[in-house]
Parts: C-alpha cells; sequence; structure tokens
C-alpha cells in the first residue's frame, strides 16, 4: 500500500476539527473583506468629496442640504441636481497652487494650470484655454464644503463600524484556529503515546527513552507551532493577498495583473528555501533528540557519574552535542536572515517602481489624469500586499522545522505495533511447556538452544545459571515480548503464540529484581488504578507480604505518596510493594526475576513465607543467583550458554555434583579443588 505523504497525514489530523477550522477561515474573510474596504473609502472620500468640489456645479431653484448659496444662487453639484429643477447656469471650481477659483463655464479638458491677473490658462500638450474666474475667500470655500461634510462624516462612521467587526472576527478566528490546533495536537500526542504502549520491547532495546520523549514533547510541540501559527498565518496570508487581488482588479486590470507575478515567486521561493533548509532542520531535530537522550541518561545514571568522577567527560560529551545543535542553528538562521527580509524588501520596491511607472505614463498620456484617490488606494493596497507576504516568508523556516518534526512523528506511528485485544479469557490452570525451543535476538547467534521442559500447575521452577545463560531470555518468551520461529510454547495445551498477547499476560504476574514504581500512592501502585482491583484486595495482598508493618507506620499509610521510581522508599519496601502488586492481580503464574536479591535477609524470609502461602494453586517460576531461596523448588533448571544442562530437585543436584552443586559451594565459601 502507497505510503500517504506528510502533508496529507497533518491534513487528515485537521480535518478532525474541520468544522472549527471552517469557521474560522468563515470569520477570516468577513474580518479580512471588513478590513480592505478601507483602501475604497478613502478613495471615495478622497475624489468624490475632498476633491469633488471641482465636479460642476449648476444652479437650481430651491435651496436644500446638498446647495450652496453663491452670488444670488443656489448651486449644487451637477450628479445632485434634478433635471426639471435647474435653471441653467453652470460654474465649475478649480485649484491652482493653495488658492481655489471659480471658472463661469464647465473645463473641455484638464491639464496643467495657471494664474495670472485672474485668467486661468489649462494645457494639455498642444491643446490650450483661456477662462475669466473669480478666487473664492476662505468662507465662500468652506460654504462649498459644507455639503460634504455629512457624507464625509458618513463613511467614517461606517469605516470604524466595519473595523470594529474585523477586530471581533479576527478576535473568534485566532481562538478558534488555535483551539482546533491545541485539539489536533492533543489528539497527535494520545495518538503517539498510545502507539508507545502498542510497541513491542525490541523497539525500546534499540532506541533510547530520551529519544523516544523527544518526539513526544519537543517534536509534537513543533508540530502544534505549524497549527498555531503557520496555518494560521499562512490562511490568514492567502485570504488577506486574494481579497487586496481582487480589490485591485477592481482599481485596474493591468496593474493587477502584474502584481499577480508575486505568487509564482512566492511558490518558486518557497521550493528552493526548503530544499536549502530541510538538510539543517533535520540535522537540528536529531541534535535535540540526541540531547534529551543524553540528559535522559546521564540523570537516570547520576549516582555512577559522580562515583567514578566521570562529571567532566559527561560534560564534555554534552557540551559536543550542544555545540552541533547551536552551528546547525546558526547555518538555519544565517539562511533565514540572508533570505527572507531581503526577498520581500526587493519584491517591494519593484512593485514601487513598476506603479511610478504605470501612473506616471498614465499622467501623460491621452487620458492625462489620474485621480489622488486611486494613487491613495493603489498605493495604500500595494503597502497591505507585503505584509502578508512578509508573514508568509518568516514562517518558512518554522514551517520547515514542523514538517520535519511530522515526519519523525509519523515514523514512530509507522512502527508496527502490538494488535490490542482486550476480550477477556478464562483462568488457565498454568500448564507451561516448552517443547524444543530456539531463540535469537538478533536472528543469528541463538541465546536459547534446544529447550525443553514442563512446569505443571502448583510447581515451582527455578532458573539457575551464570549471567548470560539464557534465564531472563526463558521469562521474555513465556511473557510474548519476543516470539519464537522455533519451537513451541503451550500454557495448558494452547499455542502461546495463538493467545493475543494481553490476554495471555492477564493471568501473569512478574516481580523485578529492581522494581518499578510510578507516581502515586501505594495503593495506586499495587493496583496500577485497575477498578477490579478492591481496597480490601491491595491491603490483603500487602498485608501478606508483610508490607503492613511499614506502611502503617507512615503518615499517610496506604495513601502515602510515592515519588518517581519510588525514590523516598528503601530497596526492599519497594520490593514487598511490587510483590503485593503482583498477588494482588492473582496471578495463574507467577514469576519472581531475581525478586529477593536487593532485599536484606529479614525481609526475606517474610517474602518466603508469604511465598508458601500464595503459591498454591499457582505455577511459579523464580530466577534466583542466592540458590539458598530455591530449596524447595519442585524443579531446578540449571542454563549454561542457552541450554539446560542438569535438571532435578536441590537435593538431586547436589548429590550429583555437577555444574549445580559448583554453584552451591562457591556461594557457600568454599573452595572447590575437585569436582567428583
Amino acid at each position: 500500500m502507497k505510503q500517504k505523504t506528510t502533508g496529507k497525514r497533518l491534513f487528515e489530523y485537521a480535518m478532525l476539527y474541520k468544522k472549527t477550522i471552517f469557521l474560522a477561515l468563515a470569520m477570516l474573510t468577513v474580518a479580512v473583506a471588513a478590513e480592505l474596504t478601507g483602501p475604497f473609502i478613502a478613495k471615495k472620500m478622497i475624489d468624490d468629496h475632498m476633491l469633488g468640489i471641482e465636479s460642476p456645479w449648476v444652479e437650481v431653484v430651491e435651496e436644500s442640504e446638498k446647495t450652496v448659496f453663491y452670488k444670488g444662487g443656489y448651486y449644487t453639484r451637477s450628479q445632485n441636481a434634478v433635471p426639471e429643477e435647474q435653471v441653467g447656469s453652470e460654474i465649475q471650481i478649480v485649484q491652482v497652487g493653495r488658492s481655489f477659483y471659480v471658472v463661469p463655464e464647465h473645463l473641455p479638458f484638464d491639464g496643467n494650470r495657471t494664474i495670472e491677473e485672474n485668467r486661468l490658462t489649462v494645457a494639455q500638450g498642444e491643446k490650450t484655454a483661456s477662462f475669466a474666474v473669480e478666487k473664492l475667500s476662505q468662507q465662500q470655500l468652506f460654504d462649498f464644503y459644507q455639503p460634504e461634510i455629512r457624507p464625509m462624516v458618513i463613511l467614517l462612521a461606517f469605516y470604524i463600524v466595519l473595523l470594529v467587526v474585523a477586530a471581533f472576527f479576527q478576535y473568534g478566528k485566532a481562538l478558534m484556529l488555535q483551539t482546533a490546533a491545541n485539539r489536533i495536537i492533543q489528539k497527535m500526542r494520545t495518538d503517539v503515546f498510545e502507539h508507545i504502549q502498542r510497541l513491542p520491547i525490541t523497539y525500546f532495546d534499540n532506541l533510547p527513552a530520551g529519544k523516544i520523549v523527544s518526539r513526544v514533547t519537543n517534536d509534537t510541540e513543533a508540530i502544534r507551532e505549524l497549527y498555531v501559527k503557520v496555518l494560521a498565518t499562512f490562511f490568514t496570508s492567502i485570504i488577506y493577498m486574494t481579497g487586496i487581488f481582487i480589490a485591485l482588479f477592481f482599481l485596474d486590470t493591468r496593474l493587477a495583473m502584474i502584481t499577480l507575478v508575486l505568487v509564482p515567486i512566492l511558490i518558486i521561493w518557497m521550493t528552493l528555501y526548503r530544499k536549502v533548509a530541510s538538510k539543517y532542520n533535520h540535522l537540528i531535530r536529531s541534535r535535540v533528540s540526541d540531547i534529551n537522550g543524553m540528559i535522559n541518561e546521564s540523570i537516570q545514571g547520576m549516582p555512577i557519574i559522580r562515583a567514578f568522577r566521570r562529571k567532566e567527560q559527561t560534560a564534555k560529551e554534552f557540551e559536543k552535542l550542544n555545540e552541533e545543535h547551536f552551528s546547525y542553528q546558526n547555518k538555519l538562521l544565517s539562511l533565514n536572515a540572508i533570505t527572507s527580509h531581503n526577498l520581500v524588501f526587493v519584491l517591494r520596491n519593484v512593485a514601487f517602481v513598476v506603479l511610478i511607472w504605470y501612473f506616471g505614463g498614465q499622467s501623460i498620456g491621452a487620458a492625462g489624469f489620474i485621480s489622488i484617490g486611486m494613487l491613495y488606494a493603489f498605493v495604500d493596497y500595494l503597502n497591505r500586499l507585503f505584509q502578508p507576504v512578509t508573514d508568509i516568508v518568516n514562517q518558512l523556516a518554522q514551517l520547515e522545522q514542523a514538517r520535519v518534526a511530522s515526519e519523525r512523528v509519523f515514523q514512530l506511528l509507522d512502527e508496527k505495533g502490538e494488535v490490542v485485544d482486550e476480550g477477556d479469557i478464562l483462568r488457565y490452570e498454568g500448564n507451561v511447556r516448552f517443547d524444543n525451543v530456539s531463540f535469537s535476538y538478533d536472528g543469528e547467534n541463538d541465546v536459547l538452544k534446544n529447550i525443553t521442559f514442563s512446569a505443571n500447575k502448583g510447581e515451582t521452577v527455578a532458573l539457575v545459571g551464570y549471567t548470560g545463560s539464557g534465564k531472563s531470555s526463558i521469562i521474555n518468551l513465556l511473557f510474548r515480548y519476543y516470539d519464537i520461529a522455533r519451537g513451541k510454547i503451550t500454557i495448558d495445551g494452547m499455542n502461546a503464540k495463538e493467545i493475543p498477547r494481553q490476554q495471555l499476560r492477564k493471568h501473569m504476574g512478574i516481580v523485578l529484581q529492581d522494581p518499578f514504581l510510578f507516581s502515586g500512592t501505594i495503593a495506586s501502585n499495587v493496583s496500577l488504578d485497575n477498578p477490579e482491583i478492591t481496597d480490601a484486595q491491595v491491603k490483603k495482598a500487602l498485608q501478606d507480604v508483610g508490607a503492613a508493618r511499614f506502611i502503617e507506620s507512615l503518615p499517610n499509610q496506604y495513601e502515602e505518596p510515592v515519588l518517581e521510581k519510588g525514590s523516598t522508599l528503601s530497596a526492599g519496601q519497594r520490593q514487598l510493594i511490587s510483590f503485593a502488586r503482583a498477588l494482588a492481580y492473582d496471578p495463574a503464574i507467577l514469576i519472581l526475576d531475581e525478586a529477593t536479591a536487593n532485599i536484606d535477609t529479614e525481609t526475606e524470609a517474610m517474602i518466603q513465607h508469604a511465598l508458601n502461602i500464595v503459591k498454591k494453586g499457582r505455577t511459579t517460576f523464580i530466577i534466583a543467583h542466592r540458590l539458598s531461596t530455591i530449596r524447595n523448588a519442585d524443579q531446578i533448571l540449571v542454563l549454561d550458554r542457552g541450554e539446560i544442562v542438569e535438571r532435578g530437585t536441590h537435593d538431586e543436584l547436589l548429590q550429583r555434583k555437577g555444574k549445580y552443586f559448583q554453584m552451591y559451594q562457591l556461594q557457600q565459601g568454599k573452595e572447590i579443588s575437585k569436582v567428583g
């Protein structure tokens, strides 16, 4: 099946909240439309009202709010006059320098104006015309402007209302888009975290925890910036530019077509930028991941670092990663500094050169006149056009970072996970059989070779052997952390590979040598917040393993807070809680992975006593280095280099005086000179 592109997968996540996003875009469109009416309103005010007094004026019979009293008659602008009310006399007001004059007739053409002794001369190319004029006083000029004040106030009020509407919809747009973005990232982080729970153990063998954490936190945060800032900026800018281009087409089609050249320039620039910046962003995200991994490892190993005086060496290793991250960041910043601002600056200057050339050519051409309002509107729209262009270019770096982060997150999500089967399975008896099982972690070197044994219900089977002999591998296969390619493992006659992992493990419990406690309380660490386990069961499990004695001396007893990894508790106390956790789940098969290795003799005696009670009816596997703890095991399997070399009870194996006998004698502190 063809792999989906990163962009398509990001789009699919966005479409989960499409109603919110589309509503935000609709609000954005309204806000942009309201804002972009400004230059049109300004053009109308300049051309129709501020400079409108130069339009022809005609004398009318009656006075109205649109008339001006001048030399015994009432005059109104020709577009406001009703034909049947016109007297017939027509005048025109013209501006020369800072003064205004009344011409007793309509100018046939316009051009360069000069005044000499109350005579106006208008020249356009080879054409000239001369008129006797009368200069207006300041009061008379104000009278002619008086009818335009009310329409101008109405236009200003209308524009203010539009700005308020735009502000409201801009707020709604920002709120909606950011809400949708946060929801998308919330969903993505949940998906990533849930997917991590389904990944096979082999994945965590090959990737440090810090790098995985980096993908769940840092990389998803970069993607959040994509939705919150980058896409919001792109949406806003595209709609803004579309509105401006529409307005420019209304004003002048030819110039609007010229400004459209900006679009392919931006597309080409974005494509080239991505190719150059992609390399740096991949390296930057990789170094962030490495830094997180090292920090996590250093915190976990802080006692060892201090004990072996590795502080300086660790600091140097960290500084090397930090310096590489700094270097790549600087290269990316240099790329952004060289290109983004300069590109917009050049485009802006070119656009204004074209504007001056275009309007300058028109002003000396046949048309002979470009209105000030038209010029103002074009300059205003061009200024507005380059703000979204700047915003888009400035977000290219963030866009590329988010794209690289997305690739890393989706790479994690593409890792094949285990199928989650929430179905139920009846509690099995606990009869386990390994039949000629061989296993390799790397597919080449076997760590288990032809392992065959049976463990019946209620039996205790001990696995002993030196480090690397294969003891933990047998338990890993029993839990199906790994699957075998050769041999067969059955539980109550059922092939373990055919039982869903979640169901298989439901009736198994395990206690590790180094128990892991979660942040919470003692009670929650036993129940793991499983609603099927009651408080009474939790307390009973803790009492059965002998933990009640120290718990009841704590201030909050069973609700005593537990910090990360149970750092405030002793090793023995943590082990007892871990033991109680396994018992509370009432497993059919119980695994003790060197569970008594880190506890004192008194605590071990308590656990041994509890074990004798709780292992009845359960199949128990014990991995033990202390051979004294497995004296009563029904069967002891001695492993060496992945093979079972001896099997039997404690007494039987001692009588054979083989490998088990050697191990036992060494632990008892006796020197063996000869094995007979």
